[in-house]
């Protein structure tokens, strides 16, 4: 199994960045993926969170309405578009899988321990 991420950068405060999650191994479709975050001397964050069967997303309180997660299911990619980036958006960006079966609940979807596989990650540095 393996997730690649890649479009990470340095951009000033107010821009913005497309990350991608190539996925390959799984079988896409029965997958949630998420992209979450770390910055030096921080706990992970969850970020944002795509189910690929529907299509239903989920965002941290932090991104909501700046962030955006889409899924190019014929591509087996997960894009998440970040706009009016600010310097707490800085950290080390990383998509992950976890199978949605009945165990499954959205609700916890930001506990990444519970996730199934992770990539590495792609650095995202906003100056001020």
């Amino acid at each position: 199994v393996q997730l690649q991420a890649s479009g990470g950068g340095m951009v000033q405060a107010g821009g913005s960045l497309t990350l991608s999650c190539a996925v390959s191994g799984i079988m896409f479709g029965h997958y949630a993926i998420g992209w979450f975050r770390q910055a030096p001397g921080q706990a992970r964050e969850g970020v944002a969170c795509i189910t690929i069967k529907d299509g239903t997303t989920y965002y941290g309180d932090s991104v909501q309405g700046r962030f955006t997660i889409t899924s190019d299911n014929a591509k087996d990619t997960v894009y998440l578009q970040m706009t009016g980036l600010k310097p707490e958006d800085t950290g080390n960006y990383y998509c992950a899988a976890d199978l949605v079966d009945g165990f499954w609940h959205a609700a916890t979807w930001k506990e990444y321990l519970q996730w199934d596989y992770e990539g590495q990650g792609t650095q995202v540095t906003v100056s001020s």
